[in-house]
């Protein structure tokens, strides 16, 4: 079934990393126990401001050979890590310390600084024979400044957590993403739940996107859910990459102006 006719499912993995690929890589087996379908892996060159470690040959060779399996590398920040000023408004503070465990990296930088960031990044891609289409910011998270740079480049779509954006239209779509809580019991428990229902809900929506993180890889039920929950999708969507479903869905949204 061609693209345009059936709604889509894009399942990615995020902060891809010398550091995290034992657990990127576990993330992948419990996926293609189910079935091996494309993936976005979302890669940061200097994740937590680290250089490449002595693992990165292995993470190399793996993202090497999915690229050749129809996969797709979009970047995700530079160093994973919010380094700005903490700044004044409670609500930006709650949500750049607490909720997001200081790694919105684009959070409150200045646009200068985006674009120096976004810039290193696409050069360490370019340097390993990776093509990058896509941006999607650490956290999710993109302060207007960082908007600003962002556009600046010939990125072909960035992600939010409630929006797909093709950033070469002005056009957005209203996709929340699925996500795990892995890093405490309540996270644990409670968010598998939330995740199932919100399938549900998005049922009858052209797409819904299942975002998985390392720490999910080291919770054994919260990898069956993802397994079960991508085998109910695939029942009646199709698997694609980010710019996959970017290229064939683009003419159906309506354009937008505001950032979200």
């Amino acid at each position: 079934m061609p693209p345009t006719e059936s709604k889509a499912l894009c399942v990615s993995i995020h902060d891809v990393a010398p550091d995290t690929w034992a657990d990127c890589a576990r993330l992948h087996a419990a996926l293609r126990a189910v079935a091996d379908i494309p993936l976005t892996w979302l890669v940061v060159p200097r994740y937590h401001g680290r250089a490449c470690a002595a693992t990165a040959p292995a993470m190399q060779a793996g993202l090497n050979a999915v690229l050749a399996q129809g996969h797709e590398l979009a970047l995700h920040g530079y160093t994973h890590l919010d380094s700005a000023a903490p700044g004044t408004h409670w609500r930006s503070r709650f949500l750049r310390t607490v909720c997001t465990q200081g790694e919105g990296e684009f959070a409150a930088i200045d646009e200068d600084d985006a674009r120096r960031r976004i810039a290193s990044g696409l050069a360490w891609c370019t340097e390993r024979g990776w093509p990058v289409r896509g941006f999607v910011p650490p956290a999710w998270l993109l302060g207007e400044a960082a908007w600003r740079a962002l556009r600046s480049f010939p990125f072909q779509y960035t992600t939010t957590m409630r929006y797909f954006h093709w950033l070469q239209t002005g056009r957005k779509l209203s996709s929340p993403s699925l996500v795990y809580a892995a890093r405490n019991r309540s996270g644990r428990l409670l968010s598998p739940r939330v995740a199932g229902a919100m399938a549900s809900l998005l049922a009858p929506a052209p797409l819904v996107r299942l975002s998985l993180h390392p720490p999910d890889a080291r919770h054994p039920a919260l990898l069956r859910h993802a397994q079960h929950l991508v085998a109910r999708l695939l029942v009646d969507r199709q698997a694609l990459t980010k710019s996959d479903f970017a290229t064939a869905f683009v003419a159906s949204v309506p354009p937008v102006c505001e950032p979200g």
